[in-house]
């Protein structure tokens, strides 16, 4: 099935998510591996990511082929898109590498992601009027189950309020980010996911310099080759490609549905911390990211049975 607005199918966009949820779950840890070898404070490291996305995203749009022309959007269309999209990414990221920062990878990055759906889904609620249903319901469920399993089975020395704060901020930029493409994605013309992050991440990088600079720019370590690759790396991967793939897909997927997926960034941010980081892997570690990974697959499947089912109906339908 594909999404009228997008023409992307639903298998594809779901793949694009899933990409994009493991992708965002390796920038924590390179954050952590950038915070533990040298002195660069979170929000320069949020306008880097924008800065190095910015031209990466600029460099993959001059270079593509030039598309057939479709429905385009209106100028105010575009507008509220890309500055709503600029706000929630940058208050997403930056909050997100300050909850880092302040309580650890791990609680930063569950407690970010387990406050999206929550957000999300009443969000959708109430401005979409989109309903989960039963199985969305029991996904989401389990996926909070598991979140919590994470958190309160976790060594409580690592759980700083100010760290958890800082996450729920970055939650609700995301949850903004999200309800917006879902959004705009439904109803008229679709953007170009490129050239909205590219937008976004130029505007975000414009924002966050003077903070960023009062910070410091240029980090003082003993491993200067290290810190550039990660910063290259956050750039590249879990920054120009993964947001590209994040938006092109969250267009034609349901809002409630996305922010189930995305979970999977604490998944990936689990096993980065136990395999690279060497954090100790604990039960509630275990029996947390099996109960995510299920809401994830049940969540997902039941979104491939609801769009099959209604491309059986319109089948069925004359014309």
């Amino acid at each position: 099935m594909s999404h009228p607005v997008s023409g992307l199918s639903i298998g594809r966009s779901l793949l694009y998510l899933v990409v994009a949820g493991i992708a965002w779950g390796t920038a924590g840890a390179a954050a952590s591996l950038i915070f533990r070898v040298s002195d660069l404070g979170p929000l320069a490291l949020s306008f880097w990511r924008c800065a190095g996305g910015l031209v990466l995203l600029a460099g993959a749009l001059v270079l593509r082929p030039r598309r057939p022309g479709g429905a385009r959007e209106s100028r105010r269309r575009r507008l509220v898109r890309v500055l709503g999209t600029s706000i929630g990414l940058t208050v997403f990221q930056s909050a997100y590498f300050s909850a880092v920062e302040a309580t650890g990878l791990a609680v930063g990055t569950v407690v970010t992601l387990g406050a999206g759906p929550v957000l999300i889904a009443v969000g959708a609620r109430l401005t979409m009027g989109e309903r989960i249903g039963r199985g969305g319901i029991a996904a989401v469920a389990g996926a909070l189950t598991g979140l919590t399993v994470l958190v309160l089975g976790g060594e409580t020395a690592e759980v700083r309020p100010a760290g958890v704060l800082l996450a729920l901020l970055s939650a609700a930029g995301y949850a903004a980010i999200t309800l917006l493409t879902r959004r705009l994605g439904r109803d008229g013309a679709a953007g170009d996911a490129l050239a909205t992050s590219a937008w976004a991440f130029g505007i975000g990088a414009i924002a966050l310099l003077p903070l960023a600079a009062a910070e410091g720019l240029v980090p003082h370590t003993a491993a200067p080759g290290q810190v550039l690759w990660l910063l290259l790396y956050v750039a590249a991967v879990p920054t120009a490609l993964a947001y590209a793939l994040y938006f092109t897909g969250a267009a034609a997927v349901r809002s409630a549905t996305v922010s189930v997926i995305m979970l999977l960034e604490p998944v990936s941010a689990a096993v980065i911390a136990v395999t690279v980081l060497r954090e100790r892997l604990t039960a509630a570690t275990v029996v947390g990211t099996l109960l995510l990974l299920t809401a994830v697959a049940g969540l997902a499947f039941a979104e491939t049975r609801r769009a099959a089912a209604a491309r059986r109906l319109r089948a069925t339908v004359p014309a």
